[in-house]
């Protein structure tokens, strides 16, 4: 699997090895990654995500997962965080009907 976040699009940066000489070689700098299990209120199940660290913090200070989806670009979210957000749509609307 690849090391991006699911929620937030942050992936590897790379950047630099820097000796006591200066000498410099290249190295990568990887995400925080952390697999951990959010709850849907709306939608009353659990989701295992892998997501960063900064991410997560993000999600509690947004109120949750619902929260966090509802205020989210598409273009950062990954796959599977997609398709959440969009049960969570249809969920929506689908309390609104009745």
């Amino acid at each position: 699997m690849s090391r991006v976040c699911e929620l937030t699009g942050k992936g590897p940066m790379s950047g630099n090895n820097v000796s006591h000489a200066n000498n410099r070689t290249r190295r990568r700098f990887l995400p925080n990654l952390n697999e951990v299990t959010l709850l849907s209120e709306k939608l009353g199940r659990g989701y295992s995500l892998k997501i960063s660290a900064a991410a997560l913090r993000s999600v509690d200070h947004r109120g949750g997962l619902d929260a966090f989806l509802a205020k989210a670009k598409d273009a950062e979210l990954s796959d599977r965080a997609m398709k959440i957000k969009r049960d969570l749509v249809k969920a929506a609307a689908a309390t609104a009907e009745a």
